[in-house]
């Protein structure tokens, strides 16, 4: 019998290393004074000597992954922004704790390693990091030949943060009265992509994906591969003000009626105003396309609110005027105390004017 050797089987060591070439420096791009060594070690190392001026410091971490929206990106042969996405998913998580995000790693999984497919993609996956503040100090990148096709990928991403045990932000602060501000979304971030396949794209060839114009301007393809806005530096520099930001809510899957709940304690229920905010043309495009009534597109998509803020009344005014120094900023309802005080906290609605849903 023949030898058969590792790249007959699959698996080319050469284009690995090719990749991990390609990747270094936008993967130094992101360190930190507290990176140790450089990118190619068994494990990643970072300087943890910063804690010891914290009382109580907490370790958070998230992990997550960026969905069934990769299937887009390979439709469109465009990598990077989903890179940005996989950040995003998990910094936005970590923050609404009022954790710093420290480090980042990600994994990838492919059919076939192509250099320079791998450098595309972990290329945005740096950009989410100089975004978020925080270092890429370690990955991997492994090839499935007979598991998954050439052209097929799949990524996960892990974060860990740090916070101050006393400077944490959650449930456990809010009270009756605080004021729900939502930051707004860039459009479907990275959640609803099997609803968006199965309604709107799997019916369109590639070239109407790419070229198909949204009733109110711009690529359809492009606009559902914007990537998610990472809220990691607007959040984190209002606390550092002392801002009184009592809890945060990342809007992910779920939407806004199964998210906002989160940041919220028993006895006490989220009234949130319809009609406050702007819903992106494409989130609307969506939902047209799939038929969905209001309520099922609340418990489905961002709407335009890609994360919402909790805050003291008392500090509403600079709170609004920190946040309008990043963009649009909207205020979207209030809490309210719920029937009892061991309720479970939810999401109410009531409308200011019609919601426009096509």
């Amino acid at each position: 019998m023949a030898a058969i050797s590792y790249k007959d089987a699959g698996v080319d060591i050469t284009e690995g290393a090719l990749a991990v070439n390609a990747i270094k420096e936008d993967v130094k791009s992101t360190y930190t004074e507290h990176v140790i060594g450089d990118i190619g070690g068994f494990g990643g190392l970072f300087s943890a000597t910063f804690i010891k001026d914290m009382q109580d410091p907490v370790l958070v971490s998230g992990t997550d992954g960026v969905g069934t929206k990769l299937e887009l990106a390979k439709r469109l042969n465009n990598h990077s922004t989903v890179g940005i996405d996989l950040v995003a998913m998990c910094v936005n998580d970590i923050v609404v704790s009022g954790a710093r995000p420290l480090f980042f790693l990600d994994y990838l999984a492919v059919g076939k390693l192509k250099a320079e497919f791998a450098a595309e993609f972990v290329g945005g996956v740096a950009e989410g990091c100089r975004q978020a503040g925080c270092a890429l100090i370690g990955g991997e990148m492994a090839e499935h030949p007979g598991t998954m096709n050439p052209g097929d990928y799949d990524a996960a991403g892990f974060c860990v943060g740090v916070v101050d045990r006393a400077r944490m932000i959650g449930p456990h602060l809010v009270q009756e009265g605080d004021i729900i501000l939502g930051l707004p979304s860039s459009g479907l971030h990275s959640n609803g992509f099997s609803l968006v396949r199965r309604a709107l794209t799997d019916s369109l060839t590639d070239e109407e994906l790419a070229n198909n114009e949204l009733p109110e301007g711009g690529k359809l393809g492009a606009a559902l591969l914007t990537p998610t806005n990472i809220y990691v530096k607007a959040l984190l520099g209002a606390l550092a003000s002392g801002l009184q930001i009592h809890a945060a809510a990342h809007i992910t899957g779920g939407g806004i009626t199964y998210n906002v709940d989160r940041a919220l304690p028993k006895g006490l229920n989220a009234q949130i105003m319809l009609g406050t905010w702007d819903v992106p043309p494409v989130i609307q495009f969506v939902i047209e396309a799939a038929g969905l009534d209001l309520n099922d597109a609340l418990e489905t998509f961002n709407m335009g609110i890609g994360m919402a803020l909790i805050c003291s009344p008392d500090d509403i005014a600079a709170i609004t005027r920190h946040f309008l120094g990043y963009g649009k900023l909207f205020r979207v309802g209030e809490v309210i105390k719920a029937e009892t005080t061991d309720s479970s906290p939810q999401v109410l609605y009531k409308s200011k004017y019609a919601v426009r849903l096509h």
